[in-house]
Order: C-alpha cells, then structure tokens, then sequence
C-alpha cells in the first residue's frame, strides 16, 4: 500500500516537473540553483511561486497593488550547503520606502538636537540668515512681540535646520515654548482626529513662537486656507505672537498658490492670508547647496 502510494505520488510530482519545464525561466532557474531533476520535483511548485511572485513584482505599480503573499516581498530560492531554502527579499517599493523611514528618523533626530554652534557658517549664502537668527535669539524679549522670518528657498538647502537650531536654542537657554509643525502632515492630522480639531487650534493660536514648515507644499482647499490657516494666523497677529514660516516659494509663488481657482474671491482670500503672513514675518531667502544628499 505504501509502494504504492509512492509511486504515484512520484508519478504526480514528474508530470508537474515536465509541465513547468515547459516555461523557459523555470529551466533557468534550475540551472542558475543547479538542482539535479529529483531536487527540482520535490520543490516545483515552490519554485513556480516564486517565479509568479517575480512577474508580479515587475508589473507591480506601487505597494498597494502588491499581489504577493508576503506584502512587499518576494519569494526567493536559495541554494546553501547543498540544501534549498526560501526567503523573502524586500521589494524595490519596500526598500525605497525603508530607505526613506531610515533618512526621516536621520533627520528627525538631527533637527531634535540641532543648535546654532552647529550651523555651518562656511557658506557664504547662509551669512545673512545666521546673522538674522543670532540678532533674533540675542535681542528676544516677549514683550516685544518680534516679528518672525519668513525663510525660502530650493529644496534641501537647510531651512527648516536653521529653525530648529534657533528654536532649541531660545527653549534650552531662555525657557522660550516654541514649536515647528509640519503643514501638510497638520493637514492630515486634523482631518484623522475632529474632536481634537478646536484643542489642536487653539494651541497653536496661542503657543510662543510658532514655525508653520513646508508651507504651500499643501494641497489647497478652502477648508485648509481659510478655516486652518487663516484661522491660526489671525488669532497669532491679533495677539502679536511671533511667528516663523519655511518654504520652498517666494511670497509671490506662495500667493498664486492659495488661488484654487481663477476667480475674483479667490484672488481676494488669497490675499488676505498673505498679507496676514507678511504682517507677521520678514522675508528671507536662501539659496544653497540640498543638504540632504
């Protein structure tokens, strides 16, 4: 009975054997791994798998759309010490998106712990700025009510380094609240938390020295502009606190920004948002190597 039942199990892993050699990459990869034919029987569907889970990765479009079993991977064949294994290996979309976690966390470290001695003051192009952000932090008085700097320029050049250094210096130093919120990823929050919305708000209308980041790398909306944006810049001017803003537009790119459609209204509300940002900063731009490679 045992005989039996061998042989016809054999029987059934020759004949898929011979019906996947049918495919040219299924012969390749056994010759690449240099499987004899009875190593390759035992493991052809295994193998089959991994050669579906290969097409399907270059046809993939992004990690959404991965057909795989283990997401963002492949099932890889490996040959070791005469014995056949399989692993999962990291596709191209998982390991750019690894990558980029890894530069975040890089980044994200490095404007926690950034001060101004740490500023490379070696690039002539950066003079100004320190010069503007040394008066800043050696004449800061609340009660003054100073204005803040709006500093852009190309991407990467160090912006929002600059920021942080001048931020954890007044914190560390002179016991300054100060905060740096990215725009964009404030956008997505508000809208994953409402009941959260009117206490997030208000924090920000009211906190000491506030830099909005990255701002007019947003999608524009009406909501955004108006209710998010010019809700918090009223409230900071009206109250003169002091208040910074990062980006990668001039004030006048920024402006044609905020129009989302070509209509007087929106022209106006554009306007009235940066006028509200001019009120509350000095202009500063910045043009300079991208730090970031």
């Amino acid at each position: 009975m045992q005989l039996t039942w061998t042989k016809k199990n054999n029987q059934e892993l020759e004949k898929n054997f011979k019906e996947a050699c049918q495919n040219e990459l299924f012969v390749k990869l056994i010759k690449k791994l240099k499987l004899t034919k009875e190593e390759a029987m035992k493991i052809t569907s295994k193998l089959e798998n991994s050669l579906q889970e290969l097409e399907n990765c270059n046809k993939c479009p992004g990690l959404g759309n991965c057909q795989n079993s283990y997401n963002g991977h492949i099932s890889m064949a490996k040959k070791n010490n005469d014995k056949i294994f399989f692993t999962y290996l990291p596709c191209k979309y998982l390991q750019k998106r690894e990558k980029e976690e890894k530069l975040k966390y890089r980044l994200k470290h490095e404007l926690e712990e950034a001060r101004m001695k740490d500023i490379d003051v070696t690039d002539k192009k950066r003079i100004k700025i320190i010069k503007w952000l040394d008066n800043f932090y050696d004449n800061f008085n609340y009660k003054d009510q100073p204005k803040g700097l709006y500093l852009y320029g190309n991407f990467g050049c160090g912006k929002t380094f600059l920021i942080n250094a001048l931020f954890n210096e007044l914190k560390i130093m002179k016991k300054v609240n100060c905060l740096m919120i990215y725009f964009p990823e404030l956008l997505r929050d508000l809208k994953n938390d409402w009941d959260s919305y009117e206490d997030r708000i208000s924090y920000l209308e009211n906190i000491d020295i506030l830099c909005i980041d990255d701002i007019g790398a947003e999608k524009v909306s009406e909501w955004s502009r108006d209710e998010v944006l010019g809700t918090i810049l009223q409230t900071r001017m009206n109250k003169g606190r002091t208040t910074f803003f990062t980006s990668n537009l001039s004030l006048e790119e920024l402006e044609s920004h905020f129009i989302s459609s070509n209509n007087v209204e929106e022209t106006l509300k554009s306007r009235r948002i940066m006028e509200r940002i001019k009120q509350l900063t000095e202009p500063l731009e910045l043009i300079s190597a991208n730090r970031r490679k």
